[in-house]
């Protein structure tokens, strides 16, 4: 009996294994260095778990709180994949001096070969100090990135 019990989870186990693969783009260029990823579920809409992701914006100064920012779970707003095209939103706020400061990374890709992405990313910068005239418009930089998915 119980040789059956271990092989049952065993089997079960195995199937969950093929059930989710993941996401992961990255960039590199004079305006930012970022890597994102993700692990993405097979079935039922193909929700993303563990999203993590680290981003640094060079022309920042190196004590400013937009200069460097971690992403978690809650901060992927937005994402999709399917066979041709890989697309992600990532938003997260910053507080500094009593002040909303925020970065928002929209990424988005075609499939050049399989599980193979490539395609640009916009860098949205809101910094509330450097918003003089108060028109809440944040600055942007684009460029290429890379993305993968299995």
């Amino acid at each position: 009996m119980r040789a059956i019990i271990c092989t049952a989870t065993l089997l079960l186990s195995a199937g969950a294994a093929f059930a989710s693969g993941g996401v992961w783009c990255s960039a590199e260029d004079a305006a930012a260095i970022f890597q994102v990823e993700a692990g993405v579920t097979r079935g039922m809409g193909g929700p993303t778990f563990n999203f993590r992701g680290d981003l640094e914006i060079l022309g920042r100064p190196a004590g400013d709180s937009l200069r460097k920012t971690v992403f978690e779970d809650s901060n992927l707003t937005q994402y999709w994949l399917d066979g041709k095209e890989l697309r992600l939103n990532i938003y997260r706020e910053h507080e500094a001096a009593e002040r909303l400061n925020s970065v928002e990374l929209t990424i988005m890709t075609k499939t050049s070969d399989e599980g193979v992405y490539d395609g640009g990313y916009t860098l949205s910068i809101y910094d509330a100090a450097a918003d003089t005239d108060q028109d809440g418009k944040p600055v942007e930089v684009t460029g290429k990135v890379s993305c993968g998915a299995e």
